[in-house]
């Protein structure tokens, strides 16, 4: 019969398992309907969101056909001329102007304007030409609902995430959130075909002077190319700054949370790259005590969560200046750039880029310089970066990231092979000595203190090491941390299948069924070694398949099948070690 500490840890694993599969029901039977729901659901305008709590002076009607700047009475959350970034230097285009009369024949379209590539849909909003929701076609939210794309940027009653752009200064059409340009466009439907690059134009018109913000979508590409085209017909020159903002609230991942049921809760929230540092954090919580501003070159700031992000991507030969605050519920985020002044007659140019889509490391180093650091692997990322990178090889050899995961193992097997022999060997020698321990054992069982000398004494005539036996057991766990952090940050992982029942090497086993192997396959180990001297940690010893087990059930599966062949090849190397030790006499 087991004993009663065995009992009441089974006992409660098995209320666990039970707790939990419960919850897994409860999920599949009402947590998909209410996510189903909001993808039926367009995104809010904007100031429509705010004008729900306040009052409006000067609402914007459907039918509306101007081009005016229309005040609402909001909080402001755009910046003011005191964060026009120091750059004394005015850059001018003096390309030719274009006719003002292409305004007449440009048709006022809905305030939402939906753009679709083969990896993004879009919505922007005409008023102020904000990008009010980004869903990623090729990241569905489940396997079990693959036409439910992830949605990344929206914009309901609930929660706020938004990406706005604009011109601020003297002579800018952003002046605060209560007064932001109408553009007109010639249509509400855009798509990407043919592999084509695709640009979407918006036009408004103030004093003479026609802005024209278009944004440049490309195939296979999560970047948004936003140009302000101004051409200056006022009789004055046009003075003003580029901003370029992200908006959001605290709340969790419009299409859910992470699907780590064990372990650390992804990052949510702002970062950036500063002079000082290639990756810092802008945590929500410090943005609240305190607003953050710093003056950089080039440079770019992102808000993340589990495996996706958006970012702002500046100029990198501009001096811009950075900040992050909070207005009312809502964090703030983003960046303006230095004053340009364009003569009248002239044209001149302000540009920004926007990313939005998944955390691969590849497409971000390409973007910007330290933008991949988003994928942020932790105080062991020196190990990880190369283990992702080797991953990322056997995948493309063996097709499957389940078997580069072995592959990986056998790998890391062979590298530490000298190290873990040494090991393996120690506890050979243990086990062939074993009678010998168990008779001094007997003799001085009532003697603790004459046992523990007469034991270290007869470690040194044999030439064993009782803890060497740890050695085998110590070596893989960096990798196996390093392993944890590259499952739990790359996307490249998510929801990538291996076989049978396991569809999702980045979640817990479905059915349990590898931490089950792995609890086994860590029994059968310890079965070839002697127990320990000490009766308590014998105990222990046997306790741990059970405690590892228990913990592994929530662990990702692709980290239980490292483990797992780790283990399998470790009674294989550990037999062949006794093999050779009971043959040597």
């Amino acid at each position: 019969m087991l004993p009663a500490e065995v009992q009441r840890i089974i006992l409660l694993i098995g209320l666990a398992i039970t707790a939990y599969l419960m919850m897994l029901a409860w999920n599949e039977d009402y947590g998909q309907s209410a996510v189903a729901e909001n993808y039926n659901v367009a995104p809010q305008s904007e100031n429509y969101k705010q004008q729900a709590s306040n009052p409006i002076i000067g609402s914007y009607q459907p039918e509306q056909a101007d081009n005016s700047i229309i005040p609402v009475e909001i909080l402001n959350d755009l910046p003011d001329e005191s964060m026009i970034a120091p750059n004394k230097e005015y850059s001018q285009n003096g390309a030719d102007k274009t006719s003002v009369g292409r305004l007449d024949s440009i048709q006022v379209s809905d305030r939402l304007i939906h753009v679709s590539t083969d990896v993004l849909d879009v919505w922007i909003d005409r008023l102020g030409g904000d990008i009010v929701r980004t869903q990623l076609p090729q990241y569905p939210v489940t396997l079990e609902n693959p036409e439910l794309a992830y949605i990344l940027l929206d914009n309901d009653d609930n929660f706020t995430y938004v990406a706005q752009s604009g011109l601020f200064g003297r002579d800018g059409i952003d002046r605060t959130s209560s007064q932001r340009p109408l553009y007109i466009s010639d249509s509400d439907e855009y798509e990407l075909v043919n592999k084509e690059n695709l640009v979407v134009e918006l036009v408004t018109e103030r004093s003479g002077v026609i802005v024209t913000k278009s944004f440049k979508f490309s195939p296979d590409s999560y970047v948004i190319d936003i140009r302000y085209t101004i051409e200056n017909s006022s009789g004055s020159p046009f003075r003003a700054s580029l901003f370029a903002q992200i908006k959001r609230d605290s709340s969790e991942p419009k299409s859910g949370a992470s699907s780590f049921v064990l372990g650390p809760k992804p990052y949510l929230g702002p970062a950036l790259t500063t002079s000082e540092s290639r990756y810092e954090k802008l945590p929500f919580d410090d943005i609240e005590e305190e607003e953050f501003q710093e003056d950089i070159r080039g440079g770019w700031i992102a808000m993340l969560e589990h495996y996706f992000l958006s970012a702002w991507i500046a100029d990198p030969n501009e001096n811009n200046r950075y900040y992050g605050k909070k207005r009312g519920e809502l964090y703030i985020v983003g960046y303006s750039g230095p004053l340009m002044e364009i003569a009248d007659g002239d044209t001149g140019e302000f540009k920004a880029r926007f990313y939005s889509g998944p955390k691969i490391q590849s497409r971000l180093s390409q973007i910007s310089e330290n933008l991949n650091l988003t994928v942020d692997y932790g105080f062991l990322w020196w190990i990880a970066v190369p283990l992702f990178k080797l991953l990322l090889w056997l995948e493309g050899f063996a097709g499957n990231w389940g078997i580069a995961i072995i592959l990986l193992t056998f790998l890391v097997k062979l590298l530490l092979y000298p190290l873990s022999a040494a090991g393996f060997r120690s506890m050979g020698k243990l086990r062939k000595v074993a009678p010998k321990m168990k008779k001094i054992q007997e003799k001085y069982k009532d003697d603790r203190q004459k046992l523990s000398q007469e034991m270290m004494g007869f470690y040194k005539k044999e030439g064993v090491n009782p803890m060497g036996g740890c050695l085998p057991m110590l070596l893989p766990m960096p990798i196996f941390l390093a392993l944890y952090w590259v499952l739990f940050e790359s996307v490249e992982l998510r929801q990538a299948p291996f076989l049978l029942w396991i569809h999702d090497l980045a979640i817990m086993d479905p059915y349990f069924v590898l931490p089950l192997l792995m609890g086994a396959s860590m029994w059968f180990m310890q079965s070839l070694n002697p127990p320990p001297a000490d009766p308590m940690q014998a105990k222990m010893m046997k306790i741990m398949p059970v405690m590892f087990t228990a913990m592994f059930l929530f662990f990702p599966s692709g980290l239980v099948l490292y483990w797992l062949v780790n283990n399998v090849l470790g009674i294989g190397q550990q037999w062949y070690i006794n093999r050779q030790i009971d043959n040597a006499g």
